[in-house]
């Protein structure tokens, strides 16, 4: 059985999907599986393979489906008392704990512009663990001699290349193109996207005038809600290889579910705890 549930999650990891592994570390009494069985759960609440069944197996279902959303990993224990045996209707004893895990593919980064910020931002998302895509119509910056081994380099019209190619809904989107016109022309085929981040470069007052001409064109307020724009945290990035470590901290806040939206300051680490009075 754990050997269908590994071959699913294989498949699910290449196909970019998201999924909950949830393994029964520890039982005691009579449960209804070992030690080591395990059930992957996907986000649309398809199942593979089972942890004993009714007893415990439909709370953690759900369990698996919040950590999901969360990308947080938990352990949960379950206790079939009296109450619980009532409820289901079924007759089981014991105890059991069951780790849930939520696994995902190696989160892609899209980079829209290789300039000078698209650089950095290529080079410094792949050596934190993105696989990363670069594409430019312009060849004298986005070609492999460039990037180096491990970044995937694409010259073409971005808007084209977009027409061509789905992005997958755990990606990472950044726009950094040379200009206002190719800024805009990429945000626009990216708005309906499902994204896990998209995000925008540039001054408050160029994301507002794209803005207005996408709402203008007919795009409604709440596609625009979800844009990191101006992209990055607010940490005085002033180079381009500042602006690009504040765009990366941005992603690896989004990535480990530190930032759930836009509209959230950065968040320091200072700590005062160790100035109170004793």
């Amino acid at each position: 059985m754990n050997q269908e549930v590994f071959a699913a999650l294989s498949d699910a990891l290449r196909r970019g999907e998201e999924v909950a592994l949830v393994t029964i570390v520890a039982s005691t009494g009579s449960t209804p599986q070992r030690v080591g069985a395990k059930m992957l759960v996907y986000s649309d609440g398809r199942t593979v393979g089972t942890i004993g069944g009714g007893c415990y197996e439909n709370d953690a279902f759900w369990k698996a489906r919040e950590a999901i959303k969360a990308r947080k990993p938990l352990t949960v224990k379950f206790e079939l008392n009296d109450d619980f045996a009532q409820e289901t209707g079924l007759v089981c004893g014991g105890q059991m704990e069951v780790f849930i895990e939520p696994l995902e593919p190696s989160p892609e980064l899209y980079v829209f512009g290789a300039g000078h910020v698209g650089y950095f931002v290529g080079k410094m998302g792949h050596d934190v663990g993105f696989k990363v895509h670069v594409v430019d119509d312009r060849e004298k910056f986005a070609n492999t001699e460039r990037f180096g081994d491990g970044i995937d380099v694409v010259v073409d019209h971005i808007p084209t290349w977009l027409e061509a190619h789905r992005l997958p809904p755990t990606a990472y989107a950044v726009i950094v193109t040379r200009g206002h016109t190719h800024d805009l022309d990429t945000l626009r085929a990216l708005t309906a996207a499902p994204l896990r981040y998209l995000g925008l470069i540039g001054s408050k007052a160029k994301v507002k005038r794209i803005y207005d001409q996408l709402l203008e064109e007919g795009l409604s307020a709440d596609a625009l809600r979800g844009i990191h724009a101006p992209i990055g945290l607010d940490i005085g990035a002033i180079t381009p290889q500042e602006i690009a470590v504040s765009i990366l901290a941005e992603l690896i806040a989004v990535k480990h579910g530190r930032i759930a939206g836009p509209n959230v300051a950065a968040v320091s680490m200072r700590w005062d705890g160790a100035l109170q009075k004793r």
